[in-house]
């Protein structure tokens, strides 16, 4: 058993604390936010994750996992200390790091004997050499620490499968021997690590998620081409796909990424780019494509029913994506604020995000389910591919609208099918069978 700090509760933070508790570690988490670390401790979470709050209850009640805003409690027995706080986009795209530095200072001035300081939060390339110059400066005495890099690459909605499987755990450091003490809280997990510098460490998590990001970002490109030729981008997709070069995943033509991390890590790997002199056109390109796939879903809206003033248009999936109450950079958010904008009504029912929408979409009618949505509108739009949109009866979603007209901006329905029940179906680069041109 290990003993582990982890400053920061929010997503990254929580799920890797409870994660390390249910391996048999002992877990500190703390967090400035009390009404957070209160609402832990009575067992309320801040988050929706699937499996989370079960594990989260399951180590608390065996001791090996607890809540603290205090520093000193929660750095006392510590080897390790895992940085885990946010890193908000900033006014030109780069990553704000007050929140690092505000937990560098403050493990610098509490903790009293040699620890292992590991940055889980994602950081821009440097961060490793910057946050040990904070500590050193900061400190009350010479007190020995290392400092690691180790990336995050958990997916929301499977966060606990990934961390508990992950394809890789990646280590960065100056310091060997901080490594080494690392990764051998991972070696349970029997997955390979990569040791490598504190730099370099930085860089594969930018580079992992911007790549991802352009995988998207290129089906969605075709996903156009697919529309104006008449070709089928899923039958596309999947035709590239047998090649073992390429794959299959991320390449799901749909209304473009969202979340925490691809928006924000690819906006400031070109802001990085930019400051050392270099013109990131293929990461420029990647965001540019981006957000004109939610400008596609108002093109095929204009298109079929013309202007959308004061029409009815209904919006299933409100999260970013699936198995997730996280709106941030959300396609559907995105497209909603366009819509009212142009005067339109906009209901919609998303099966967990509700209240996260609902504050920022207070002009948004928030329906009770799927049929509420769509009772009555002009159009509906589905841009979450919930597995319960899937199951919906299609026949009275169609009788229950004014107008027939169905946008599938994630393609989770057969357009044949779609026809035969009488929709005017539009999905994302669907072809002749299965989309409106423009």
């Amino acid at each position: 058993m290990k003993n582990i700090c982890v400053v920061g509760v929010g997503y990254v933070g929580l799920v890797t604390g409870t994660c390390f508790a249910d391996l048999g570690n002992n877990v500190v988490g703390i967090d400035v936010n009390e009404d957070k670390i209160n609402d832990l401790n009575r067992g309320v979470m801040p988050i929706y994750e699937p499996g989370l709050g079960e594990m989260v209850e399951r180590n608390v009640k065996a001791g090996r996992l607890r809540f603290t805003t205090s520093y000193p409690e929660a750095l006392q027995d510590a080897e390790y200390v895992f940085i885990c706080v946010g890193t908000p986009e900033g006014v030109d795209g780069e990553a704000d790091l007050r929140y690092v530095r505000a937990a560098a200072e403050a493990v610098a001035q509490h903790v009293d004997h040699p620890v292992v300081i590991v940055n889980k939060s994602t950081v821009p390339v440097g961060t490793g050499d910057w946050v040990a110059d904070i500590v050193r400066s900061k400190q009350t005495k010479p007190i020995h620490f290392s400092v690691v890099s180790c990336p995050e690459f958990l997916r929301e909605g499977v966060a606990i499968a990934d961390f508990m499987n992950p394809d890789r755990t990646v280590l960065g450091s100056v310091d060997q021997k901080g490594a080494e003490a690392v990764a051998q809280l991972f070696l349970p997990l029997r997955r390979p690590i990569v040791m490598t510098d504190l730099r370099t460490a930085e860089m594969i998590k930018y580079a992992s998620n911007a790549f991802l990001a352009t995988r998207i970002s290129f089906i969605n490109e075709i996903s156009i081409i697919c529309e104006r030729l008449g070709a089928d981008v899923m039958e596309v997709a999947q035709g590239m796909g047998f090649d073992k070069r390429i794959g299959h995943h991320f390449l799901q033509a749909g209304v473009g990424y969202g979340g925490s991390c691809f928006p924000k890590d690819v906006k400031a790997l070109a802001y990085m780019a930019q400051t050392h002199g270099m013109h990131p056109q293929l990461l420029n390109a990647v965001m540019e494509i981006n957000d004109f796939m939610r400008k596609h879903v108002i093109f095929k809206l204009q298109d079929m029913i013309g202007e959308v003033k004061d029409k009815k248009i209904g919006i299933l999936g409100l999260a970013f994506k699936e198995n997730t109450d996280d709106i941030r950079e959300s396609p559907a958010i995105t497209i909603a604020q366009v819509l009212l904008e142009r005067g339109a009504h906009v209901r919609a029912f998303d099966p967990v995000a509700m209240d996260n929408s609902a504050r920022v979409l207070p002009q948004v009618k928030m329906c009770q389910n799927s049929y509420e949505v769509a009772d009555g509108v002009d159009a509906l739009v589905v841009v979450t591919p919930w597995n319960e949109f899937k199951q919906l009866d299609m026949a009275k979603i169609r009788q229950s609208m004014k107008t027939p007209l169905l946008i599938d901006g994630r393609n989770i329905y057969e357009p044949s099918l779609m026809h035969e029940l009488g929709f005017n179906y539009s999905g994302v680069g669907r072809g002749y069978n299965g989309t409106g041109n423009r």
